[in-house]
């Protein structure tokens, strides 16, 4: 992170806008909405400054720059489009120590503006450093649809309440549960609605009759939960949305080997993280270990994301620690995630299913307790199907020399997908002879999923009828 972003207080500060063209009045509108007292410089200026000054609603001197200018200013923007003039007030704005904003010189600026969502008093701001203002800009459109026109009167009217809730509730945790619970609440939606007397009634019911201490016993006293939630098979953008707001209420986060920096990071900044990552021959906590932290953090009133890559009930262990918590009365929540198998097939262009080829899919585990996985290896080379192997790295030579021992072809087609989603993706093809062969080759040692079936060849465009060949090239990247 090359820019640090902050908020800053411009209410009745010295603002200077340099330059007088369309450019300017766009800076200018932002900055006018903060409350600062701009000054404009410029020889010549659109009708939108002149009328603004001419009411006093800005200073203009109609001159050019002069490096005193930026004396008493609390920033300054450069807009003129003019390279030596715009050099000239980043040289004088840097040596004064003021903040200094180049449009379209990065390598000028000592702050970026970003694109900004407006809901007063909340305010969302996007930045690409300069990079990418395009990209930072449909970010905005995105989020503009997804934010109601009414969630700056939301925060407004929580925050008409803060005293009150704060003299009822002395306790941080307990205020926090009230907040989090309000916000998910029907007051908040009569709020967005609209409605604000209605809402107002409603709060001052709730906060008088005593139902916000109920409401908000302190996390000590309170009973905890856990949510046990995929993550997906790696890609952040993959993560559901009940995910990701789960995450960010977290008072705890336990997660595995398979879920990314990236994902974890999505979860509050005061959130406890907890690593049980297992891998081959090194497994830093035992189940039984995970189990117990689970049910300690819920027992202390905690909300405890358990953290799984993929789906939790895939080969994830989910519902053994769903039986275990809910046996010691814990409540549990199961949120699904994108399986590896989708997932990862996916992104390598593979379908699981394609008629004439594969009318089923079967999930399958190469984990081995003694050497072997313990599989109907009769049931799994019948009929027109997808294996997708999970944990099968180490297995894939013992479990290929039993499919082809029960029947299956050994020319069969595999793929061999290791990191899947991710942008260091790799995926190997060969046969079912060739498997460990191939695994050897590629250096692949997981995490990695196998799929074997006549699936595998549609992954070759040219095999694939027309109206599919654009999707799936898609799915490919």
């Amino acid at each position: 992170m090359r820019y640090f972003p902050a908020f800053l207080d411009l209410d009745g500060q010295r603002v200077l806008v340099v330059g007088g063209g369309e450019t300017a009045a766009r800076k200018l509108r932002l900055l006018r909405r903060a409350g600062a007292r701009v000054a404009v410089v410029a020889p010549r200026v659109v009708p939108e400054i002149e009328s603004l000054a001419a009411e006093g609603g800005l200073d203009w001197l109609p001159r050019g720059f002069v490096a005193g200018d930026v004396a008493g200013c609390r920033l300054v923007h450069a807009a003129t489009g003019i390279a030596a003039v715009d050099e000239r007030v980043a040289e004088a704005a840097q040596a004064a120590g003021v903040p200094v904003n180049v449009v379209d010189r990065p390598e000028l600026c000592s702050f970026v503006m970003p694109a900004i969502v407006d809901r007063d008093p909340v305010v969302v701001a996007i930045s690409s450093g300069g990079a990418a203002p395009v990209l930072a800009r449909r970010l905005r459109a995105r989020l503009e649809a997804l934010l109601p026109a009414r969630l700056g009167s939301l925060a407004g009217f929580a925050g008409a309440f803060r005293g009150a809730v704060e003299a009822k509730i002395p306790d941080f945790a307990g205020r926090r549960r009230f907040w989090e619970r309000f916000f998910d609440g029907p007051i908040a939606d009569t709020v967005l609605r609209g409605e604000v007397c209605s809402a107002r009634e409603r709060m001052l019911a709730l906060i008088n009759g005593g139902a916000a201490s109920r409401a908000a016993v302190s996390a000590g006293a309170a009973p905890g939960v856990v949510q046990i939630v995929g993550a997906g098979p790696g890609d952040p953008d993959l993560l559901s949305l009940r995910a990701l707001r789960l995450l960010q209420d977290a008072d705890v986060v336990v997660y595995d080997k398979l879920v990314g920096p990236e994902i974890v990071d999505f979860a509050r900044r005061d959130a406890q993280r907890v690593y049980v990552g297992k891998s081959k021959g090194c497994h830093t906590k035992s189940q039984d270990e995970i189990n117990a932290i689970l049910l300690h953090h819920a027992r202390a009133g905690k909300r405890v994301v358990r953290l799984k890559g993929g789906d939790p009930f895939v080969f994830g262990r989910g519902g053994e620690e769903l039986a275990y918590l809910k046996a010691h009365g814990v409540e549990v929540e199961v949120v699904p995630g994108i399986t590896a198998a989708a997932g990862c097939a996916a992104a390598a262009g593979i379908p699981l299913t394609f008629r004439g080829e594969a009318q089923a899919v079967t999930f399958l585990t190469g984990h081995a307790t003694n050497g072997e996985p313990d599989l109907d290896w009769a049931g799994l080379v019948g009929g027109r199907q997808t294996l997708a192997i999970y944990m099968g790295v180490s297995t894939a030579g013992t479990m290929a020399a039993r499919l082809i021992e029960h029947g299956l072809d050994p020319a069969t087609p595999v793929a061999v997908i290791e990191n899947g989603t991710l942008p260091n993706q790799k995926v190997a093809t060969g046969s079912l002879a060739g498997l460990e062969t191939l695994l050897r080759a590629q250096g692949i040692e997981g995490p990695a999923l196998i799929i074997v079936g006549e699936v595998v060849r549609l992954a070759e465009e040219d095999f694939l009828p027309a109206p599919l060949t654009a999707p799936l090239r898609a799915l490919a990247g």
